[in-house]
C-alpha cells in the first residue's frame, strides 16, 4: 500500500510540475510581431464601469465612472494587454485631480509598454446649494469627465462639466402682455486645463450666466425669486453661450474650450442648440 500511495504521489506532482511548466511556457501572442505594417491609433478597453475617487473642494467624493482607455499600437506589435488597463484601474486609490491626472496617465502607459494613449473618465458628483432666499441646504448632482491624452511626448488634460440651468425667452417677454416662456438648460463645458482649476469654479461659468441657476430644495419664497430673477434677467441660447465663452475668455487657467448650450424649449417639441469652440490660446 505505501507503494502504490507513492507511486500516486509521484504521479500527481508530475502532472502538477507540467501544469506549471505549461503555464510559464505559454506564449505571449499579444507581444508576437504583426507583419501588416498598420500602426493603431487607438486600442484598448471602452465603456468599462469602475470606481473612481474625484476631488471636490478638497473632499474625496467616492463614485462610479464610466472609463474608455486606450493606448498607441506600433505597426509591428500584433497587439496590446487588455487586462492591464484593468489592473491599472483596480490599483487606483487616490483621488483623482488636475494635480495628479497627468502622472496617473503615465502610469498607465509604462504599465502598457506604450509612449501614447488616451483616457476618458465620466462620472457624477455634487455640490453642495444654499436656496437663494431660505438658505435651505441640499446637494445638486452634476456630470463630469476628466480626459488625458499623450501624443507625441505632450500630455494634454481636459475637465468636462455639464451643468443644468434656467432660461428665459427674451423674445416670449417683448411680445407678451404678461409671462415669459421658459424652460430648463443644460450649459456643456469642456476646457484645456493649463492650471488647476476647482470643479465649483467651470459651474458658476455655467451658472452665472444663465437667466438663472437652479436647486434641489427650495420653499415658496425661493420659487418667487427665481421666477422673478429669470424674468428680469431673459437669455436667448446665443445669449447664454456668448456670456459663457466671454467668462472663459478672461480666465488664464484655461487654453481650449468648447461650450455647447440646449435649451428643452417648453413652447416646442425640439431643442434650440448652440456651440462656440476656441482652438487655440487667444
Amino acid at each position: 500500500r505505501r507503494v502504490l500511495f507513492r507511486s500516486r504521489a509521484v504521479l500527481f506532482g508530475s502532472r502538477v510540475m507540467n501544469s506549471l511548466t505549461d503555464v510559464l511556457t505559454i506564449p505571449d501572442t499579444q507581444s508576437a510581431r504583426d507583419e501588416r505594417h498598420l500602426p493603431i491609433q487607438r486600442v484598448g478597453v471602452k465603456d468599462v464601469r469602475y470606481p473612481l475617487q474625484v476631488l471636490v473642494e478638497g473632499q474625496a467624493q467616492s463614485t462610479a465612472a464610466l472609463w474608455s482607455l486606450d493606448v498607441e499600437l506600433p505597426a509591428e506589435k500584433k497587439g496590446t494587454h487588455m487586462s492591464r488597463f484593468i489592473a491599472w484601474l483596480d490599483a487606483l486609490d487616490v483621488p483623482v485631480q488636475a494635480a495628479n491626472l497627468r502622472g496617473l496617465h503615465e502610469q498607465m502607459l509604462k504599465k502598457l509598454d506604450a509612449t501614447a494613449g488616451r483616457l476618458e473618465a465620466a462620472f457624477s458628483f455634487f455640490l453642495r446649494k444654499r436656496a437663494p432666499v431660505s438658505g435651505l441646504s441640499s446637494l445638486l448632482d452634476y456630470q463630469g469627465r476628466w480626459i488625458a491624452e499623450t501624443r507625441q511626448g505632450h500630455t494634454t488634460l481636459w475637465m468636462e462639466v455639464a451643468v443644468p440651468v434656467k432660461s428665459l425667452c427674451p423674445c416670449s417677454k417683448e411680445i407678451s402682455d404678461y409671462g415669459a416662456h421658459n424652460q430648463r438648460s443644460q450649459v456643456t463645458l469642456r476646457v484645456e486645463v493649463l492650471k488647476p482649476i476647482e470643479w465649483r469654479e467651470l459651474v458658476r461659468f455655467a451658472e452665472e450666466s444663465a437667466s438663472s441657476e437652479i436647486w434641489p430644495m427650495l420653499k415658496s419664497t425661493d420659487e418667487k425669486w427665481i421666477t422673478e430673477r429669470a424674468y428680469e434677467n431673459p437669455k436667448f441660447v446665443e445669449d447664454l453661450v456668448r456670456d459663457v465663452a466671454l467668462r472663459l475668455n478672461a480666465d488664464d487657467r484655461m487654453g481650449r474650450y468648447t461650450v455647447e448650450v440646449e435649451n428643452f424649449e417648453s413652447i416646442h417639441n425640439h431643442s434650440a442648440y448652440a456651440r462656440i469652440e476656441r482652438d487655440s490660446r487667444a
